[in-house]
């Protein structure tokens, strides 16, 4: 089977996979997803309103003006922003902080475009066998216009990307899944994969009928630098990125792993089950040596 040849869907897709589609923040580049949080912070500090990182994280992988919406739905912020704001959390509101951090946003993306350590060369691995990579996102197209030329010129530099601006709707939604899927020539969804660092990334690619990939040790969900990683104790790096693997999984994930560089050896053991006519519909939470959570 080849990109190239019709596939008619009446039987279970025996592979082989022919793309994978990666978020950008805390899954290929800005390990921990450090710059959105910053700028989240930073937009709603300028109303007057402190949030958390436990209020700011959950809704990560969101586009970008949802996420603002749905922390203003948060019981904790919405009554923040009454006391210093005076008025309704609203739609206004959500306007308001927005307008701010959409310009903080272009300029935080730019100086977290570093990829994490072996993406690289891990996408390096998988278009050598004939895997494509696309890319999807929860920023804009102003955001990305300033990110995909830095991220390129550090060495990263998907196939195709697309934005939550470009789609009739951002995650938990298919829709930029399916455009990756037009844009790279794949098909049928069973042939690809979908990672990400969010809850959210993990429902965008079971609703597309993909297989669907956490990474857990370089994300939002842990949400820490690479040198935080490296300090921290191993037994207790070892239990936090369990916790992620087991949230991850409770959202729909087939695999857990610690990072889009340890992706090869999960599609190879995809394509295995493939053979065997094993669909990503059906499959349920797959245990792998790789695997950050135990099961």
């Amino acid at each position: 089977m080849t990109k190239n040849t019709p596939y008619i869907h009446t039987a279970p897709y025996p592979g082989p996979i022919l793309a994978v589609v990666l978020d950008w923040a805390g899954t290929a580049v800005d390990h921990g997803s450090l710059g959105p949080t910053a700028v989240f912070a930073r937009s709603f500090a300028e109303h007057g309103v402190d949030v958390t990182l436990d209020e700011i994280r959950p809704f990560m992988g969101l586009e970008k003006i949802d996420h603002v919406r749905a922390m203003l739905k948060l019981d904790s912020v919405a009554a923040k922003w009454r006391e210093a704001a005076k008025t309704e959390p609203d739609e206004e509101a959500v306007n308001t902080v927005y307008a701010l951090l959409e310009p903080m946003m272009i300029e935080a993306v730019t100086s977290h475009a570093e990829p994490i350590t072996g993406v690289v060369e891990a996408m390096d691995a998988l278009r050598r066998r004939g895997v494509a990579i696309g890319s999807c996102t929860g920023y804009t197209r102003s955001m990305m216009e300033a990110l995909v030329p830095v991220a390129a010129a550090h060495g990263y530099a998907p196939d195709y990307w697309t934005c939550a601006s470009e789609a009739p709707a951002g995650r938990p939604w298919p829709w930029m899944c399916y455009q990756n899927a037009m844009a790279l020539d794949v098909y049928p969804m069973e042939a690809m994969v979908k990672v990400g660092d969010t809850v959210s990334d993990i429902q965008e690619g079971r609703n597309a009928g993909m297989w669907a990939v956490g990474v857990c040790r370089t994300g939002n969900e842990l949400g820490l630098s690479e040198a935080e990683v490296a300090s921290l104790d191993p037994v207790e790096l070892r239990r936090r990125m369990r916790e992620v693997a087991d949230r991850f999984f409770a959202a729909g994930a087939h695999f857990v792993v610690e990072s889009a560089a340890d992706l090869e050896i999960v599609i190879d053991d995809i394509e295995a089950r493939m053979q065997k006519g094993v669909t990503p519909l059906f499959a349920g939470p797959i245990s792998h040596k790789i695997l950050a959570g135990v099961r």
